[in-house]
């Protein structure tokens, strides 16, 4: 089992429509047992799959010491991927996670184990104890940024924060998102500072998702930017494959 991180100090980057994306690979092309886990209040994994707001917010009660997360998982509308959906109640996580211990997550995940072969979380924006959280839990992280000249700065930040408290993390694949090759500016971002990352493109059809509630692949699946979609998946089971062989 392999728990997937997406993840960014920055909102806005696409880290949501990248995650429930990557989810559906992962079970339909992948053929893994899939959870995409929601951490994030406003519950934009759940949308996109076509899923409705619950009626009462319970996300964050699963954190607590009898918790019981198999309950809330929910199957979707796409065989082998399953969606642990989040709500409001998560607005207080960080503080909650805090007082109940900083391997919570990595026990949760740890429990879930035996019913998921990926794990992939899709967290909010910003690093609080609950991002502390994740780097524990998680065996890859996925960091999309915008094709600014302040992406590399960003990682570079990132990086600084996780090893002022963790002598070890796990490895991070940046991703360069929502690139327009029409753009200079794009261009000699890619060109340079982020050379080597997987580029995601600019598309409307990305930003469909949140129309048709679906992700990408399910309804245009031979799109640039399903492909690159497609090529990013490859190579985080390749990242994946080699962590597990070292």
């Amino acid at each position: 089992m392999a728990v997937i991180a997406v993840c960014s100090v920055k909102g806005g980057v696409g880290k949501t429509t990248l995650a429930v994306d990557l989810a559906w690979r992962s079970a339909v092309a992948g053929q893994h047992r899939t959870l995409l886990w929601d951490l994030d209040s406003q519950g934009g994994a759940g949308f996109l799959l076509g899923h409705d707001e619950p009626r009462v917010p319970r996300a964050a009660s699963i954190f607590q010491r009898d918790g019981r997360p198999r309950q809330l998982i929910e199957p979707t509308a796409y065989p082998g991927l399953s969606l642990l959906p989040g709500d409001t109640s998560l607005r207080g996580l960080p503080g909650a996670l805090a007082r109940l211990g900083p391997k919570r997550l990595a026990n949760m995940t740890g429990f879930l184990r035996p019913d998921f072969d990926r794990i992939i979380l899709d967290c909010p924006a910003g690093y609080n104890e609950l991002t502390e959280q994740v780097i524990l839990a998680a065996d890859l992280l996925i960091v999309p940024l915008p094709p600014s000249p302040l992406s590399a700065r960003s990682l570079d930040m990132l990086r600084r924060d996780i090893l002022r408290v963790h002598h070890r993390h796990p490895p991070i694949l940046p991703v360069l998102s929502m690139f327009s090759s029409r753009r200079m500016l794009h261009r000699a971002v890619r060109d340079g500072d982020a050379a080597g990352w997987p580029v995601i493109p600019f598309a409307s059809l990305i930003e469909q998702m949140a129309v048709r509630r679906a992700p990408l692949g399910a309804f245009s699946p031979h799109v640039d930017a399903a492909r690159a979609l497609a090529r990013l998946w490859h190579g985080i089971e390749a990242k994946l494959a080699t962590r597990k062989a070292a």
